[in-house]
């Protein structure tokens, strides 16, 4: 038997179409049964999984303050006040990471729209100008990290990138294209029947697995344990 049911895609279909406060607090034990408990099963045995291969990331089956991220949205900088997000966010950090900012794991959850993920996503500037240094004096290792023949089988670099080379690095470098980049995060599209398969955690454990060469780099780049 999977985590997830076609029970979790009709409520976050249904939520998508009804997202206000007083239709979530009529149907919160179907959010309950089909999408929070299910996602903490899953960090939990992905805890178990990840051990093997990067130990220092941390599954949290937490309600709060865990992997499972929250489901109200904050809404104080957006247009969109819809006070709910229509997705399930699983985020694996690295045990010194506090926030999206840090390496970390990812999966996504959402009828139409699933996904699987790892990296870091907006890293602030010095991690960023750290990243760059790392990679534009470790060339050859960055190369050999970002085509990997099991990373790339599984995953595409995605992310925003500058218009113009970055300060302090050389206009003709050959890895421009890579030091302008802004997000060192690499994504994996999932089919919905695989989200509802009761394979994957193998799936996803096996894709995090293979992307072991690209973390690890990003990892030392930054100067934390991988």
């Amino acid at each position: 038997m999977g985590y997830f049911t076609s029970e979790t895609f009709e409520f976050l279909e249904k939520l998508a179409a009804n997202n206000d406060r007083q239709w979530f607090a009529a149907h919160k034990m179907d959010y309950e049964n089909f999408v929070r408990e299910p996602a903490l099963d899953f960090i939990a045995d992905m805890a178990d999984r990840m051990e093997s291969f990067a130990p220092h990331f941390m599954p949290l089956a937490k309600k709060v303050g865990g992997s499972l991220m929250r489901i109200q949205k904050d809404t104080r900088f957006s247009r969109d006040k819809s006070p709910y997000k229509t997705n399930i966010g699983i985020h694996i950090r690295h045990e010194l990471g506090r926030d999206v900012h840090a390496p970390g794991y990812y999966l996504h959850i959402e009828p139409g729209a699933c996904f699987a993920g790892v990296g870091i996503w907006h890293p602030d500037a010095d991690t960023l100008f750290r990243i760059r240094s790392f990679i534009a004096e470790n060339s050859e290792k960055w190369l050999k990290s970002r085509d990997d023949a099991a990373f790339i089988a599984n995953f595409r670099l995605e992310g925003d990138s500058l218009a113009n080379p970055p300060r302090g690095f050389a206009k003709d470098h050959p890895l421009l294209a890579d030091l302008k980049r802004k997000d060192f995060t690499a994504m994996a599209d999932l089919e919905d029947g695989a989200a509802l398969s009761k394979n994957l955690l193998n799936d996803i454990a096996e894709k995090f697995a293979s992307a072991t060469p690209f973390m690890s780099f990003l990892c030392g780049s930054i100067g934390v344990g991988f």
